[in-house]
């Protein structure tokens, strides 16, 4: 059984709780609250709506990540004097143990899964949480609240941080910062300020712990990191030979090496362990992943890369220009600006989803007529078709996945069928 009810939730639960949304986050929501002894309603985009008669009739409303603070369900929730919290919010409130947030534009998933491995490893009771897929709520459920030594290793999205009550993490580990989720924040300062909250709620004695570019970008919009932040800075970091065959050999994996080394170290944990788990440690599904070499053409599969700078991350990767799959679903940004930066580390551009239009624009005013796809498969097949052995193909969208697809891994789950519908083609 989760820990105990909170007295200012006790009412609350006694009667119907709503779930807004009705994805992992709110199933998670629901299976919490069941747990608790209540009773949960779901209300989604896709089927029954909050009006003002169904809100009056909840005490509480808890909420998944993709209903913004000003959502219209959530104004009527609040003037029917209901309490809203987050998913994640919720959940930390019956969660026994600790919790490690991990923050950031990109790389956050590889850390959370990573750092939680590497505890797991020393023998520690730790589990990689939030928005990876495996709801906070989820987690309190299976493991009735977790034990009191147990780790939470919560992954924390901005639109999870912006509304935080009562979440408290031992330590904040954020990885960068770049622009992304504009279309949410409205932004950057905003989108800034939503993951700030973070570290606004460490609890007493917390630690902060930032990569370079957050760093700057708060130096640059005079904003002041709370007293005792870490700042890592890892172009200055001595490299460590013995990660020279490990994924966090180069950027920007290696930045997310130095947080998680510089939070073990402030914990007082023996070095080699870390190490020893990067050793064995691989990406997970849909990250810069190799998906088959045909005829002579490597494809690769990155559909997680759902922003500007993460594709930017991908292209270094590379020696040479690549054969670029990109678009997606918009999420505010400088769409010129992202294809200018990008543009010299890509030999063609092959535009697919609902930003291709303003992708091909940008791309055309630079002189290089863009390949404009109807599908996924039309740009893997054009892609193909003009490739040279040696030639690299990377599917690295920089938008959300929604406008074609159920999720990026849809999205990348589908790419990888068509490369290997490619490779079993007889060739003449």
């Amino acid at each position: 059984m989760p820990s105990a009810i909170p007295s200012f939730l006790a009412d609350a639960l006694r009667r119907p709780v709503a779930v807004l949304g009705g994805g992992v986050s709110g199933t998670g929501a629901v299976a919490l609250v069941r747990a608790l002894g209540g009773q949960a309603e779901i209300y989604d985009v896709k089927g029954a709506a909050l009006t003002a008669e169904a809100a009056a009739r909840h005490g509480l409303v808890v909420f998944s990540p993709g209903f913004a603070p000003a959502h219209p369900w959530l104004a009527l929730a609040r003037a029917a004097g209901a309490i809203c919290l987050g998913e994640l919010d919720f959940a930390s409130l019956f969660w026994r143990g600790e919790i490690i947030a991990i923050t950031g534009t990109n790389g956050k998933t590889t850390l959370t899964e990573f750092l939680a491995q590497a505890l797991r490893d020393t023998g520690t009771e730790a589990q990689a949480t939030g928005n990876i897929g495996y709801p906070f709520t989820q987690l309190v459920v299976d493991t009735d609240g977790g034990s009191e030594t147990a780790v939470a290793v919560c992954e924390v999205s901005s639109f999870q941080a912006e509304s935080m009550q009562h979440f408290r993490a031992a330590a904040v580990l954020w990885t960068n910062f770049a622009e992304d989720h504009l279309e949410r924040h409205g932004s950057l300062e905003g989108y800034f300020a939503a993951k700030a909250v973070l570290l606004q709620r460490l609890r007493e004695g917390g630690r902060g712990f930032v990569g370079e570019s957050v760093a700057r970008y708060a130096a640059n919009t005079r904003r002041r990191l709370p007293v005792g932040t870490q700042v890592v800075v890892s172009e200055h970091c001595v490299f460590d030979p013995e990660l020279g065959d490990t994924i966090f050999s180069d950027y920007p994996q290696r930045e997310n090496f130095e947080l998680a080394r510089a939070w073990w170290r402030a914990e007082g944990r023996p070095e080699e362990a870390l190490r020893r788990t990067a050793r064995a440690f691989r990406l997970g599904r849909h990250r810069l992943a190799r998906v088959a070499e045909v005829d002579g053409v490597t494809y690769w599969n990155d559909s997680k890369a759902t922003n500007f700078h993460a594709v930017e991350a991908a292209l270094h990767h590379f020696a040479a220009p690549v054969r670029l799959i990109a678009g997606g679903r918009g999420k505010g940004g400088d769409i010129a600006a992202f294809v200018a930066r990008a543009a010299p580390q890509v030999e063609q551009w092959f535009l697919i989803g609902e930003t291709r239009t303003e992708l091909a624009a940008a791309v055309s005013a630079l002189g290089r007529p863009p390949t404009v796809c109807e599908s996924l498969a039309d740009a893997v097949r054009q892609a193909a078709a003009g490739a040279r052995p040696g030639t690299q193909i990377l599917l690295s969208p920089g938008f959300a996945s929604f406008d074609m697809f159920r999720s990026y891994e849809d999205r990348g789950d589908q790419f990888e069928r068509v490369v290997q519908e490619l490779r079993a083609a007889p060739s003449f």
